[in-house]
């Protein structure tokens, strides 16, 4: 594979990573507030924030931590075949599968971008007694969608690589 690509993949990973690892966080957080709401719920008057602010704290956590997950491999799958296939057989059927999930993705970014941009042109709310703004977690699903698009590319540089017996890390694969 060309420098740039093995550049690209190694950015790309790093800042999934980094971005994985610090949204692991936000089940804590998320956490948090729905102890608070059950506290205040028995003992004082209900908060109206504590379930919406917990579903925003929810896609959060799902849609920044998408593209760790692809990257470390423990998403979905349906092993019915695959886990009996040989490596790179499997590296192989990724790599093909991977236009699928890119092709899925750019509709998804096209969507939430169009949705983001309402959101903040409208100065769209909830329609919860709450009533947040929805933008800033528009933004988010934009970036963590973006970063999951990004993580596709390269797992399938990665798969490619491995499919044609050279992973991106240098050694043959069998």
């Amino acid at each position: 594979m060309p420098k740039f690509v093995k550049a690209y993949v190694r950015a790309i990973d790093r800042a999934n990573y980094l971005i994985g690892r610090a949204s692991l966080f936000i089940i804590f957080v998320m956490m948090g507030v729905l102890f608070y709401s059950s506290i205040s719920k028995a003992f004082f008057v209900p908060a109206l924030w504590t379930f919406e602010f917990a579903q925003f704290l929810m896609v959060a956590y799902f849609l920044l931590g998408g593209a760790y997950s692809l990257q470390l491999d423990v998403h979905v799958r349906m092993d019915l075949l695959y886990s009996g296939w040989r490596e790179r057989t499997r590296n192989r059927w990724d790599a093909f599968t991977s236009f699928f999930l890119i092709a899925y993705l750019v509709l998804l970014l096209f969507g939430s971008v169009s949705s983001a941009y309402y959101a903040i042109d409208y100065g769209e709310r909830s329609f919860s007694a709450w009533r947040p703004y929805m933008w800033p977690i528009k933004l988010i699903m934009v970036f963590g969608i973006f970063m999951m698009l990004l993580q596709a590319i390269a797992q399938f540089f990665k798969d490619l690589a491995a499919a044609r017996g050279r992973p991106l890390d240098g050694e043959p694969s069998a």
